[in-house]
């Protein structure tokens, strides 16, 4: 008899992770291998955001901190919710963890008994269903398609809410497509949500700030206000500052909701980082225009992408509206041969395949909730990509 909790079998390591990590090694052993599975920026933290952490240093904060944030972080997040995003809350509405993933798994471990359902839009982030099944909640998939923009649709989000729903996650712009619903989509789906008071919204806001073509963001609490009192607005400093290692996610919600993912923070990791609170600060309250000069660089990337891999046999791409992924389908390789004799019978056959082949790493559509399709991260070099794109235009013609 095992000695492991009955509760970690419901959940599996992440399959982005295991990706960039099976990368890592192939590298080491020797193999060109260009990664394109993590989702993290290129680009390095901003000087004067790296100079508040170590002025942090030098001034001595390295102590404990209030478990769920400083006074100075939360101000500034309250900040940044009223100016960006036309939400009010206090300090006593916002909790700070160890990246916004923590603040997802306190979210949801204080909320859910056995048997709660969890809306999620699928394709989907890893990490959503296995934190909800973690919690003794139960997934409930809505199957998105790729010629509406991989978006749910209003009566769809009416057809999944039952007695038994307790929270929305939505994603937007959305890893793993880049989807990102604009004003009058949004507030389709708020209206939804409206004639629904059991049901929760947890919006993950994480890659706000990466937007393209002229898209404006929008997040549900600031199109639907009569949603304020049930929504749980998550961001963090990982994707639009560059700094995924600082590992400072945050959020805005009810103060209930706040006070006890708060208590479970407390039993668990306790305060984030000191001296990365203090710069995610410098980070929020700091100049800003860089993050435009970013996201056009993103979205350089983004046609080039896209533009290459429509060329490649047997792959249709979208052009997403943000984030720094594409979630291209692969159906037109299904059934055919590889160079090494292997017949492709799903994603992961191509995503293995084309590893083996041509020394791409890329993360196979199973793993977000939608087949037969992959994902490929753009947060590396013009280089990189144009290479990557070349070897899977090859990869993709050789195919019989």
């Amino acid at each position: 008899m095992s000695f492991l909790a009955q509760s970690l079998l419901r959940i599996k390591p992440s399959p982005t992770i295991a990706v960039t990590t099976k990368a890592a090694e192939l590298k080491a052993a020797g193999r060109d291998v260009i990664g394109l599975g993590a989702g993290e920026p290129d680009f390095d933290t901003p000087e004067n955001i790296k100079a508040a952490g170590k002025a942090a240093i030098d001034r001595g904060d390295t102590k404990y901190t209030a478990v769920d944030g400083t006074p100075a972080l939360k101000k500034a997040i309250c900040g940044k919710f009223k100016r960006e995003n036309g939400l009010a809350y206090e300090p006593g509405q916002i909790t700070v963890s160890s990246g916004g993933k923590q603040v997802i798994f306190n979210a949801l471990l204080a909320t859910l008994d056995p048997g709660d359902e969890v809306i999620i839009p699928a394709p989907y982030w890893v990490s959503y269903p296995d934190i909800v099944l973690f919690a003794g909640g139960r997934p409930v998939f809505v199957e998105t398609r790729a010629e509406q923009g991989f978006k749910m649709q209003p009566e769809q989000l009416e057809q999944a809410i039952t007695p038994r729903t307790k929270w929305l996650i939505m994603n937007s712009p959305s890893n793993p497509t880049g989807a990102a619903y604009n004003s009058t989509e949004m507030k389709r789906l708020t209206d939804v949500l409206v004639r629904h008071p059991h049901v929760w919204i947890l919006t993950d806001d994480m890659y706000e700030h990466l937007v393209y073509d002229n898209f404006v963001f929008v997040t549900p609490a600031q199109i639907e206000p009569r949603l304020y009192e049930r929504t749980l607005t998550m961001n963090g400093v990982s994707k639009a500052y560059s700094m995924t290692g600082w590992r400072i996610g945050y959020a805005g919600g009810p103060k209930e909701l706040i006070k006890a993912m708060g208590m479970l923070q407390s039993q668990s990791t306790s305060n984030p980082c000191s001296i990365s609170q203090a710069a995610s600060v410098e980070a929020l309250n700091g100049p800003q225009d860089f993050i435009r000069e970013r996201a056009a660089a993103f979205q350089k990337r983004r046609d080039l992408v896209v533009g290459m891999l429509n060329r490649a046999p047997g792959i249709h791409c979208p052009k997403p509206e943000g984030a720094f992924y594409v979630y291209p389908s692969c159906a037109g390789t299904i059934g055919k041969t590889a160079p090494s004799g292997k017949v492709i019978g799903s994603d992961l056959d191509f995503v293995n395949e084309l590893l083996e082949a041509e020394g791409v790493a890329v993360v196979h559509g199973e793993a977000f909730g939608l087949s037969p399709h992959f994902r490929i991260s753009y947060a590396t070099s013009t280089e990189a990509l144009t290479q990557a794109c070349t070897r899977i235009q090859r990869f993709c013609a050789a195919l019989r």
